[in-house]
């Protein structure tokens, strides 16, 4: 226990330590974000929140690689995962080269570490569904849907850290509960390796130190979570899950959703569904009238909230159907909001004027 409160003690700092060198580094070397029509952000800003994650993470992975099983893989995965995104935050590539990579990857995780979707549970009320030799192409497209939900909701200071440990935390408790405890405590490691990140994100460290996590640090928070999901409730690198597939939904709610509604309403404008805008749900927040930080802490008490009730349907053994249920109602409500935010602002607006 000593041992562990240590080590979490020195991952801390050891992110915080890289993320203030690589800050200055990255201002050498031009990774920085700057202002344009969709970021209003002052100044330029490095882009290496992601980079520092990621250090932090393979030193812990060095110093436990043969207590590891996927180490090796998962170590080259986050190098190459990253190294597309920190091209991609200097240089702006194609999103058709992050695709690739990600499918790629996706395939290897399939066929080389033998982490699959193979179920989905008996989400139907008609016996476990079982995709059989579906799941392998099944696997790529949650991996990759997974991905671009947490590059997608890096909109706003705090977003995609707060989300990240909300699922993370959720993930840990869960596995902790159920019989996990390795996969748990590398939960802990990653909310440990995220926390310096935020610090200098919401400016607590010195507005002048701001970093933003760019796709680098997106990407791999992406992809960590759903590997861990995969391996929590897919009994492939473990004989047992921790929890039933349909909970994992619960876990990613906001980034998901967010994701699918803002895909189909630029496919509907006949737009590129990976084209930038801005109509994500912390918009909508700040166009009601929210500042940066109320939306922040508006959207994570949501993602709690929906954690929550995944981790109670869970203990009470809700039937997997009506999780499923309850989460489409709550998709087709974010994609209400979403398609009719003009007559939404102006009616909480109105709201809150009455109570001022």
């Amino acid at each position: 226990m000593l041992h562990n409160i240590f080590e979490l003690l020195f991952t801390f700092f050891f992110s915080m330590t890289s993320l203030y060198f690589l800050s200055k580094v990255a201002i050498k070397v031009g990774l920085v974000d700057k202002p344009n029509e969709r970021k209003h952000h002052k100044g330029s800003i490095p882009l290496v929140g992601g980079l520092s994650v990621t250090i932090s993470l393979l030193f812990y992975l060095f110093r436990h690689y043969e207590s590891i099983t996927i180490a090796p893989f998962f170590a080259l995965s986050v190098i190459v995962l990253v190294a597309v995104g920190v091209w991609d935050d200097k240089c702006d590539i194609s999103f058709k080269i992050r695709l690739f990579v990600q499918a790629v990857l996706s395939l290897i995780l399939v066929f080389v570490v033998n982490i699959k979707l193979h179920t989905v549970g008996n989400i139907l009320e008609v016996g476990h569904i079982d995709f059989g030799i579906l799941a392998s192409v099944i696997t790529v497209f949650a991996v990759i849907g997974a991905i671009n939900a947490f590059n997608m909701v890096d909109g706003i200071d705090g977003l995609l850290g707060g989300l990240s440990i909300v699922t993370f935390a959720s993930i840990g408790i869960m596995t902790h509960l159920n019989g996990m405890p390795r996969i748990s405590y590398h939960c802990l490691i990653v909310i440990v390796c995220i926390l310096p990140y935020l610090l200098f994100n919401l400016g607590f460290i010195g507005k002048k130190r701001k970093v933003f996590m760019g796709d680098a640090g997106s990407m791999l928070i992406g992809y960590t979570i759903i590997v861990f999901l995969l391996a929590a409730t897919q009994q492939t690198i473990t004989d047992h899950r921790a929890f039933r597939p349909v909970v994992a939904l619960w876990f990613i709610a906001v980034p998901l959703l967010d994701m699918i509604v803002i895909m189909i309403r630029r496919i509907r404008r006949g737009d590129s569904p990976f084209k930038p805008d801005r109509e994500h749900l912390h918009h909508i927040c700040q166009r009601i009238g929210f500042t940066s930080r109320q939306s922040l802490g508006l959207i994570l008490l949501i993602a709690s909230i929906y954690s929550f009730i995944g981790m109670m349907g869970e203990w009470l053994h809700v039937r997997e159907s009506i999780m499923l249920i309850l989460f489409l109602i709550l998709g087709f409500w974010h994609y209400y909001a979403i398609t009719h935010a003009f007559k939404l602002t102006k009616y909480i607006r109105l709201q809150r004027r009455k109570f001022k």
